[in-house]
């Protein structure tokens, strides 16, 4: 009796969050199905410890994340895990049903800033260039200018997977070469456009979307062959069908791709932050490391300890 009493407190303190997230934080719903899995995951740790969500320590999270550790679950899964959990406990505390959060002494794992894995700028070229072929010939149709606007969004615009999916047709501004992108929780942010992917979009805009639209009327830009809006599924599947020899490439992966290549070209940390509409400089800050080898090659030419590239000489 009592465990159905602290499973039915704790599943209800959780419905009451996705109502937050949803309808105050207008975040999607695949974002708040993350969270709540994980946070149910967590009920489950508190309930074989006869606890409450409401009710948990410090020592209830640290148990939860060794847990998961002892289980092979990876350093990244754990801190996105443990995320969830602080925004949680900080709404009980917002809300005034805790008066402690028992988040707030818990380590993040280490690995929590480790950069995303990105392509070699070789490889993303590889991947436009496979879908340029396709969509430059005179008879190209929908579906390959289609493909290859995408692919140059994905890219050149470091956006993820779901607002290439919810970018409506007057969100984009080709006179201006921008797009209006709606982030998560719904936050828009100004996207500018690169050459080759304003070319793309105006091609498929004049001779791929009215032929996969037809007679249907839709406000969604990427539609599939039958005319409809484009799944997040299947634009990671396109993206990996297209992808290099021996690589597994993904909507994120050209992403991360996007901001580790401006970064490594000179591109400060500000201006990709807001190009990737992160809410937080530290999420940005991962990207720092590397343009190490281009730190480590300006210093070799212009400190007066580094090694001339001229005589080899250190002086």
């Amino acid at each position: 009796m009592q465990a159905r009493l602290q499973q039915s407190g704790n599943l209800q303190i959780v419905r009451e969050y996705m109502v937050f997230l949803r309808v105050e934080k207008g975040m999607r719903p695949a974002t708040c199905e993350a969270y709540r899995c994980d946070l149910e995951q967590f009920a489950e740790h508190v309930e074989g410890r006869d606890g409450l969500l409401v009710t948990a320590g410090q020592e209830d999270v640290g148990g939860f994340m060794e847990s998961l550790r002892s289980h092979g679950v990876d350093s990244r899964s754990v801190a996105r895990k443990l995320s969830a959990l602080r925004g949680f406990y900080r709404w009980l505390l917002m809300d005034k049903k805790i008066s402690h959060d028992p988040t707030v002494n818990v380590e993040s794992p280490s690995s929590w800033k480790i950069l995303p894995k990105s392509l070699a700028e070789s490889e993303v070229a590889e991947m436009l260039e496979k879908t340029g072929v396709a969509a430059r010939v005179a008879d190209a149709d929908g579906l390959a200018l289609r493909d290859h606007a995408i692919l140059e969004l994905l890219y050149g615009g470091g956006l993820r997977v779901g607002e290439i999916c919810s970018l409506h047709v007057e969100d984009l501004h080709l006179d201006t070469g921008r797009a209006q992108v709606r982030g998560k929780g719904d936050k828009e942010r100004i996207v500018p456009l690169g050459r080759s992917a304003l070319e793309a979009l105006e091609r498929y805009l004049a001779l791929g979307r009215p032929e996969l639209e037809g007679t249907k009327r839709e406000r969604t830009l990427f539609l599939s062959v039958r005319g409809r809006p484009l799944t997040r599924q299947w634009v990671w599947e396109m993206v990996r069908s297209v992808s290099p020899a021996g690589r597994k490439a993904s909507p994120h992966k050209l992403r991360h791709s996007c901001a580790t290549h401006m970064v490594d070209h000179g591109a400060d940390l500000r201006s990709v932050q807001t190009l990737l509409g992160h809410a937080d400089i530290a999420t940005t800050q991962v990207y720092t490391h590397v343009a190490l080898g281009r730190l480590k090659q300006v210093h070799r030419m212009h400190h007066p300890r580094g090694k001339r590239p001229d005589s080899g000489a250190e002086v």
